[in-house]
């Protein structure tokens, strides 16, 4: 069992920054990607980008287009998203998630934060 629990989300204006954090722990969890997820009100929850704990290799999203960045903190033994220059269309609620082989497939997910983003 891995339990991801999520920090860091609120309330911005556009053109901000923020940064998610997503602290990971149980059994066995360095064998997982850990990643992100989003879903805005009306829409499918869509994949925004993960780490390979073990291997550091990231992966996005197509539609973050380089805005967004997933990376590992190994001093708090954190995965965080790191958004910047947002805009009110990434007002989500953003979920971390671990899974072992697809983002297709995600084998456990967090309780979800809420971003918003005000124009």
């Amino acid at each position: 069992q891995v339990q991801l629990v999520e920090s860091g989300g609120g309330s911005v204006q556009a053109g901000d920054s923020l940064r998610l954090s997503c602290a990971p722990s149980g059994r066995r969890f360095s064998r997982y990607a850990v990643g992100w997820f989003r879903q805005a009100p009306g829409k499918e929850r869509e994949f925004v980008g993960s780490i390979n704990w073990s291997s550091g290799n990231t992966y996005y999203g197509e539609s973050i287009k380089g805005r967004f960045t997933v990376s590992r903190d190994n001093a708090k033994n954190t995965v965080d998203l790191q958004m910047n220059s947002l805009k009110p269309e990434d007002t989500a609620v953003y979920y971390c998630a671990a899974y072992l082989g697809s983002y297709e497939d995600v084998d456990y997910w967090g309780q979800g934060i809420q971003v918003n983003v005000s124009s």
